[in-house]
């Protein structure tokens, strides 16, 4: 008898086992279980992300193209390079080097024929001079800033690289051509001729599949397929005698802005539709475009009236104008490492521009060579570069 009960007490406690068992989860069957559980929603899936270029570094955040362009977060790769910035001075086949600590040219480097862009390697660790009419490229080391022996590169006005440091993109503006390149030695690995003139700025997408390009003397913009190397879309800007100039994607990747010195604002292109964008007014040759460090602002330097706006991302709205106290003709630049400086090449004006990004006080005015132009801040936070001036992501 005792052991007639001692079984049954264990088959009891096995079914109650069973039964709790069946609290855990739905039953496989689609039958009752001995305890139902409680009528909860479930959880919705995250969207999957959209899939970016293959061999792309994945985004810090899905939200903020340049969440890795935090003040001071410089990548190992250039942690321990000097802090310096690189003038290309077009008329004077020179890049003067200034000491941002104290304002001074430091050095004066011989290139070659009309350099325009001094721009960062993907991996960082070169800097490429773009001598458009001497049709080389000269590289720099940023560790000791002495010039290596030049490649021979056909019409490099500007130089970009893919998101998964595949390949560089020469804009020969001249040529009508984006070539692509190998990132290192620069070896013609695809041509792609184009129908517009003046290819010289552009920036990527969100997910690295597809990039924005401005023809400045056409008045036209490109879409590009970054894999497939293809042109996949062409626009007309509705402005007589547009000319765009920087192209930069906002923050959320949702929009593209592109300087245009002749509308004297900015273009607002929805990239993925790829239709006829607006015009936002901004001032006078309108000319270039750089984010400040919290992905807050865009500082917009009109060239032709001596003047930087302040475009707001949140907002949606220019918040700010400032004026360099004695004129002057601020163009391409970048932002220091710790995002407290706005640094711009007084194009027509042979001298460099300090401004305080807070104030946007003017901190010094420096004399340096002839039409200097796109000037690169270096180093700057990032974990890769895209080109130009320093886009980095």
């Amino acid at each position: 008898m005792a052991h007639h009960t001692t079984r049954t007490r264990t088959l009891i406690a096995a079914a109650l086992l069973a039964a709790l068992a069946g609290c855990g989860g739905a039953d496989p069957g689609g039958g009752s279980t001995a305890v139902k559980k409680a009528n909860v929603p479930a959880a919705p899936k995250p969207a999957a992300a959209p899939a970016g270029l293959p061999g792309m570094p994945p985004l810090l955040d899905p939200n903020d193209v340049y969440a890795a362009d935090r003040p001071n977060r410089l990548s190992p790769v250039v942690r321990n390079f000097p802090s310096r910035v690189y003038v290309p001075n077009t008329n004077s086949n020179t890049v003067s080097v200034i000491d941002p600590a104290t304002y001074k040219v430091v050095e004066t480097i011989p290139v070659g024929v009309q350099p325009q862009h001094v721009v960062p390697s993907w991996d960082l660790k070169t800097l490429w001079v773009n001598n458009n009419r001497g049709h080389t490229l000269t590289p720099i080391d940023p560790a000791t800033g002495i010039a290596g022996k030049p490649v021979e590169v056909h019409d490099p006005y500007n130089l970009y690289f893919t998101p998964d440091g595949k390949y560089a993109v020469v804009m020969a503006s001249l040529d009508r051509e984006l070539v692509f390149r190998d990132p290192h030695t620069m070896e013609r690995r695809k041509t792609v001729p184009v129908s517009c003139y003046g290819v010289n700025h552009a920036d990527f997408s969100a997910d690295g599949r597809y990039f924005v390009v401005s023809c400045e003397f056409s008045g036209e913009l490109l879409k590009v397929d970054t894999e497939k190397m293809e042109v996949i879309g062409q626009l007309k800007l509705p402005f007589e005698g547009a000319m765009p100039q920087d192209v930069k994607l906002s923050p959320d990747g949702k929009t593209f802005y592109i300087a245009d010195m002749m509308a004297h604002g900015m273009w607002v292109l929805d990239g993925e539709k790829f239709t006829v964008p607006g015009l936002l007014p901004t001032g006078k040759g309108a000319h270039g475009l750089y984010v400040s460090r919290d992905s807050r602002e865009m500082y917009v330097p009109n060239r032709g009236e001596g003047s930087v706006s302040v475009f707001d991302f949140a907002q949606d709205k220019l918040t700010k104008k400032w004026w360099l106290p004695d004129g002057g003709s601020p163009d391409m630049g970048g932002v220091s490492a710790d995002g407290k400086v706005l640094w711009l090449s007084g194009r027509y004006d042979s001298e460099v521009y300090a401004i305080d990004t807070a104030t946007g006080r003017q901190l010094a005015r420096i004399p340096v060579g002839g039409g200097p132009h796109g000037l690169a801040v270096y180093p700057q936070p990032g974990r890769y570069s895209l080109g130009h001036t320093g886009v980095f992501r």
